[in-house]
């Protein structure tokens, strides 16, 4: 199993407010170093914004949490995706999201290379990350948690482990 994160670039999308205009953004080119580089960091991986479980439990659990997380020497919380940053920043925008920062990953680089990238034609999604979490310092994973049943077209889609109140348990405990 893998023990430290992949290395990769993301193409996200950032404000520019000198470019004016409705689209004030630009892309910018995000490395693994950059994300996980000297940082304790959570990223937990879910199959698709815009999803039921994913608005409606899994992002808003760990936004409300975010301070929590900071207080037990977190730097940063990632929600990443098998979605491009056009579909992220939407669904950021709609689940008012502004501290759990949401990593497109639309190429799927990061999640084939963790091992977490599964069929899921079955729901029509194509390629996407099974929904997992995990604890990262300095680009090392130090605990990641995997939904139970990971499988190609898994008829289910499991929340179980990979929780907020799951992962700040542990932390807690660590």
């Amino acid at each position: 199993m893998q023990t430290t994160v992949p290395n990769v670039v993301f193409k996200t999308r950032v404000r520019n407010e000198a470019l004016g205009g409705p689209n004030p953004f630009e892309w910018k080119d995000l490395s693994t170093d950059e994300i996980f580089k000297n940082k304790n960091v959570v990223l937990f991986s879910l199959p698709g914004a815009f999803t039921p479980t994913c608005s409606t439990s899994h992002l808003p659990r760990y936004e409300e949490l975010y301070e929590e997380f900071q207080a037990q020497g977190v730097d940063a919380v990632v929600c990443l995706s098998v979605n491009d940053a056009f579909v992220m920043y939407q669904w950021g925008k709609s689940q008012n999201a502004d501290k759990v920062f949401l990593l497109p990953d639309g190429n799927a680089e990061f999640t084939r290379k963790m091992g977490m990238l599964v069929d899921k034609s079955n729901l029509g999604f194509g390629q996407r990350s099974w929904r997992y979490s995990m604890y990262v310092e300095n680009g090392e994973i130090k605990q990641r948690f995997i939904e139970p049943g990971y499988e190609d077209n898994c008829p289910i889609d499991p929340f179980e482990v990979s929780d907020a109140d799951t992962m700040l348990n542990y932390l807690k405990n660590r």
